[in-house]
């Protein structure tokens, strides 16, 4: 991480899955210990699959359960608030309301900058950006699918309505109004 940050890099990815969370307690530990400027990186961390315990409760995108691992992150991660949050993967038993709500929870909280969305469909993001709308609330500003040569068509062809009607684009980690060294 410090040869990466020395050249430029400051974008940090993780999730509360990695390593059953202790991947985010080794990034905050590094982080805590090289003491950059807050200001000067970018922390994201991803939300559903749990960190490896598996009662009900532990997983999902539930009020609970988001609330809970936003905190356990932000403990590991031993900082005041992360600057993208993912939900990993949506979650079919969870009302898409209450985890839109949820997520502006935590932006009102301060606890997250943006949220956004992993692994979606084209008509899963445009439900959570329409629950937004209707409440008024901040709908997900990027998606992190899987693109690449194999796996090309969800972000070139099915996500084509999201980039003219919400106007998310191209680049689906970096939220608009953060800036990354090329940009």
């Amino acid at each position: 991480m410090a040869i990466a940050y020395e050249r430029g890099v400051n974008f940090f990815d993780n999730a509360e899955v990695y390593a059953h969370g202790r991947s985010e307690e080794l990034m905050g530990d590094i982080l805590k210990k090289m003491n950059w400027d807050r200001t000067s990186y970018l922390i994201s961390s991803k939300v559903f699959f749990g960190d490896g315990r598996k009662k009900p409760n532990q997983t999902g995108l539930s009020r609970k359960h988001i609330m809970e691992a936003c905190h356990a992150s932000l403990n590991r991660f031993k900082t005041d608030y992360i600057d993208l949050y993912f939900c990993h993967r949506p979650d079919k038993t969870t009302p898409m309301e209450e985890t839109v709500r949820t997520m502006n929870t935590l932006i009102q909280q301060g606890k997250i900058l943006y949220w956004g969305t992993s692994e979606w469909s084209a008509q899963e993001i445009m439900e959570a950006h329409m629950v937004a709308r209707s409440l008024h609330l901040e709908g997900p500003v990027m998606e992190q699918p899987q693109y690449n040569m194999f796996h090309r068509r969800k972000v070139e062809v099915e996500f084509s309505q999201i980039y003219k009607t919400v106007g998310s684009g191209n680049n689906h980690l970096v939220a608009p109004g953060l800036r990354t060294p090329h940009q």
